[in-house]
């Protein structure tokens, strides 16, 4: 699944416009227009072919921007501790699956049991457990990167949550 796939589900699952989008881009600190927005939320080829063939025109940074936005735009801006960065350093090589569902996780205020059952919405069993190895910090002993399949099939859990 490529970033733009994962703007575009994301985009719908919440029901969110092109204004909402911008204004969420700019609370992650990175300012875009709504025609940028436009383009970010195209597949490249506008093909159906294997995303493996795609290239990508939304980077890992973008999408980690627009999901630390979302945080902010749904549970307001978080004042740092004493000591702490105000802003959090960008996870680098961690996987943007992992990153995607832990991000979404604190901007909708799910609970674990919360994010169960929206993978069993989508009509994929996931134990706690698993979902315990895709939420923990990279290079844990017990750290699973979050494939393709899951987090396509939780943005679908999502949607059916949200919109159906």
């Amino acid at each position: 699944m490529i970033n733009n796939d994962r703007l575009i589900r994301l985009r719908y699952a919440l029901d969110l416009k092109n204004d909402e989008m911008v204004e969420i881009f700019e609370l992650g600190g990175m300012k875009v227009t709504k025609e940028e927005v436009g383009e970010m939320l195209t597949k490249p080829n506008d093909s159906y072919s294997d995303d493996l063939d795609e290239e990508e025109t939304v980077d890992h940074e973008t999408v980690e921007r627009f999901l630390n936005g979302l945080i902010i735009y749904k549970r307001g801006k978080q004042e740092p501790k004493p000591g702490q960065p105000e802003q959090p350093a960008l996870s680098g090589d961690e996987w943007i699956n992992n990153v995607l569902l832990k991000k979404l996780r604190i901007a909708l205020k799910l609970t674990s049991e919360d994010m169960l059952e929206v993978f069993d919405q989508a009509g994929v069993h996931v134990t706690k457990g698993q979902l315990s190895a895709l939420l923990r910090k990279k290079g844990h002993k017990h750290y699973k990167e979050c494939g393709d399949k899951f987090a396509r099939s939780f943005l679908k859990g999502l949607t059916m949550k949200y919109r159906g």
